[in-house]
């Protein structure tokens, strides 16, 4: 059995401007208070490594693998826990509804023998971080269009 947790929101920008600042690992720092440090290369197999910050959870290291990922589309990545014993998948989605706006999407699959009891327990946690960053990637992407259209003008 699988347990999914996922967050959605509207972003009025284009989905360049959305995957260029989801694109960006190393500046994810700047924005996005649940991943506090991280490094990586968006490549298929690479391993990241990252710091995660959950409200009521100690500050921890994680090192994710690219399963997959696709420009202005999405980002997959697969961490093992427990010696494999847990397993989750992370995405991250762009969903383009028109020129100017998108659907992001950013959630965690979680299986194996001890992932979903891991699940239930980050489930309040996870959920607010989800939030905190699709508030974080909206309004970071809804400032770079707006100053982009001003610019042009």
């Amino acid at each position: 059995m699988s347990i999914k947790f996922e967050r959605r929101i509207g972003i009025a920008a284009p989905d360049e401007v959305v995957w260029e600042v989801l694109a960006d690992i190393p500046n994810w720092p700047t924005w996005n208070a649940m991943y506090p440090r991280a490094q990586g290369e968006l490549r298929i197999g690479a391993a990241w490594e990252l710091d995660v910050a959950l409200r009521g959870q100690p500050l921890r290291t994680i090192n994710p693998v690219i399963l997959d990922w696709v420009p202005y589309d999405h980002i997959h990545w697969q961490l093992r826990m427990m010696r494999g014993w847990a397993r989750s998948v992370r995405y991250l989605e762009i969903e383009k509804m028109g020129p100017t706006n998108v659907i992001f999407s950013n959630g965690e699959l979680f299986d194996g023998w001890m992932g979903p009891s891991i699940a239930r327990k980050l489930r309040n946690p996870l959920l607010e971080g989800f939030d905190n960053l699709n508030q974080a990637i909206k309004e970071k992407s809804e400032i770079i269009w707006n100053e982009r259209q001003v610019s042009a003008k």
